[in-house]
């Protein structure tokens, strides 16, 4: 068994609760994610022997556990149809300027899919490697590596390039 101390554990946490919230987009949903996660590892935890692993492994039922959310949320959006029936934080920064660049960035990342996402949150931020983004991801390592590569170019393209303008939001 994998004996982590208290801060061990909370940093895991958070940066299970970041990639989360990348995913889902919701604080409440991130963290139920992120619960979910949790109590399946530990409902699992002898299947995880190697202790170097732990984190690639926990992502790996964090993003598994997303895709099937994702899954049934769809059906349900299809059975709602067939019925009849369909947040962010302030950035830290020392100027105005800084603040609105910053925004501006997350709300690129944010306009990439969810695979690109993913795959640039484990890899660019968690420090994944491309082989364990890959295991976690369940995707062999070469998609990976071109995933990667049209995240980052497409992220370029929305932070320097020119974006199209953001959509407006109905307020009723």
């Amino acid at each position: 068994m994998h004996e982590l101390d208290d801060q061990q554990w909370r940093e895991l946490l958070q940066r299970l609760r970041r990639f989360a919230l990348w995913l889902t987009r919701d604080a409440s949903s991130a963290d139920d994610l992120v619960q979910a996660t949790v109590e399946r590892a530990l409902g699992r935890w002898r299947q995880q022997r190697e202790p170097e692993r732990l984190r690639p492994w926990l992502f790996t039922i964090l993003y598994r556990l997303f895709l099937d959310a994702r899954r049934r949320e769809r059906l349900h959006v299809r059975w709602l149809a067939l019925f009849g029936r369909g947040q962010a934080a302030e950035p830290m920064g020392a100027d105005t300027e800084s603040i609105v660049l910053a925004q501006a960035d997350l709300q690129a990342f944010a306009r990439l899919s969810t695979e690109q996402r993913a795959l640039l949150l484990l890899v660019s931020v968690e420090g994944l490697s491309y082989k364990e983004a890959a295991q976690a991801l369940g995707i062999p390592i070469g998609t990976v590596m071109s995933r990667l590569s049209r995240a980052r170019a497409a992220l370029r393209d929305l932070t320097e390039g020119n974006p199209p303008p953001p959509a407006l939001r109905r307020l009723k």
